[in-house]
């Protein structure tokens, strides 16, 4: 007889203000930047033996520059953990902290741990160049430099041309197929830095951001608390001439990380900490690279059929707005859907998008407004670049 799996309970959930590229956080290493995150959740669980987490899960999105050699277990012997503590870098691109937590979670439903942190980290302003290594010895030639930063480098010759677009063009391919015009995307990126800045007036922040070690950021810097339509509507078109995506209703390029404590029920006693929520289910999709925008839609589908739920009884959902054009794509699949739920505290648009993060910053997020309402139901999900979707299901 099959045993059954057990329950698994976000504990605490932190992160770090995001930075802007370029911005305050640019001078801080991202093992630094991880290690931070590991640190504030055990400052905040003092009754919690280190030496009891089974392992550390870390999403990364590149792992080319400081993160490389496994930004998680450099991040657990920079935050001071026992040497006994595991750690474990994952990738699945922009949902690799995602990923981290999912990963996390199945460890601790099967019962290969008791105890995790999951999370991640990136900084995109230290991401490096790289050149690659020449096929033959002292070539004479110019040799061609690629930026880690974002987006696709080193394609291999056999994938497809259509296939390799730049993530905004694939922005304006998603607002193409579902008619999602520029004034709707201008109104969705107002929508999330009015959201964000009224969250961070009346406090609703206060719960999960940590400040970072020798750095005066006191909130998340991408956010324009004076952007207008007005303001909006002045900007080109950054990927495409005549099209709709711009740098205002893009995610800007960010720096950050954020990590959650996971436990089972014996864990969560060692803790003596109240859970903000349990996680029931996770599902993960894919779909035609360019369309990567879209990803959700599948995940959240196949997510919600695993918990048992509906999507018209949410009390949270926080969506990834990579881009307002995805963002608007995947809600228009959710006809149902109270649109009051989605990103009520603003979103990625607003608050940025550190790629290796932000499955971690919006699945905490999550778990942090299912605690303010006591209970309820709330979904987790991001889009994916070269196609993918991903979602994770919270309940308490």
């Amino acid at each position: 007889m099959t045993e059954r799996l057990s329950d698994v309970y976000v504990v605490d959930a932190v992160r770090t203000p995001v930075g802007k590229y370029g911005g305050a956080l640019s001078t801080v290493r991202p093992d630094d930047l991880g290690a931070g995150v590991l640190r504030a959740l055990l400052d905040r669980t003092p009754q919690l033996d280190p030496a009891r987490i089974d392992d550390v899960f870390l999403g990364n999105a590149n792992g080319a520059g400081e993160e490389n050699r496994n930004v998680a277990r450099m991040a657990v012997l920079l935050a001071q953990l026992p040497v006994s503590v595991p750690g474990v870098t994952v990738n699945r691109l922009c949902g690799s902290g995602m990923e981290a937590v999912i990963q996390a979670f199945r460890a601790i439903a099967v019962g290969d741990a008791s105890i995790a942190v999951a999370g991640g980290v990136e900084s995109m302003s230290r991401a490096p160049w790289v050149l690659p290594k020449p096929e033959r010895a002292f070539p004479a030639g110019p040799q061609q430099l690629s930026s880690t930063t974002l987006g696709w480098r080193m394609v291999n010759p056999k994938m497809p041309d259509r296939w390799t677009v730049a993530l905004g063009e694939g922005a304006e391919l998603v607002a193409d197929r579902h008619g999602v015009t520029r004034e709707e995307q201008d109104a969705f990126a107002l929508s999330s830095h009015r959201k964000a800045a009224s969250a961070w007036r009346t406090g609703l922040f206060d719960s999960e951001v940590v400040p970072v070690d020798g750095v005066d950021l006191a909130r998340d810097e991408p956010l324009r608390e004076t952007a207008s339509l007005q303001a909006l509507g002045t900007l080109r078109p950054a990927f495409r001439q005549g099209g709709s995506v711009t740098a205002g209703n893009s995610s800007p390029l960010s720096d950050g990380a954020a990590a959650l404590l996971l436990a089972d029920a014996a864990g969560l006693e060692a803790t003596g900490r109240e859970p903000l929520a349990r996680i029931s289910a996770c599902a993960v999709s894919a779909l035609e690279p360019p369309y990567f925008g879209t990803g959700p839609v599948e995940a959240v589908r196949r997510a919600l059929t695993k918990a048992g739920r509906g999507i018209g009884t949410l009390t949270a959902f926080e969506l990834n707005e990579a881009f307002a054009a995805q963002a608007l794509a995947c809600l228009r699949a959710w006809p149902e859907l109270d649109p009051a739920v989605v990103n009520p505290r603003g979103g990625a648009l607003a608050l940025g998008h550190p790629l290796g993060a932000s499955g971690a910053r919006i699945t905490g997020a999550a778990a942090h407004q299912l605690a303010a309402a006591g209970s309820g139901t709330a979904v987790a999900s991001l889009c994916i670049g070269v196609g993918q979707g991903l979602a994770i299901i919270l309940e308490r």
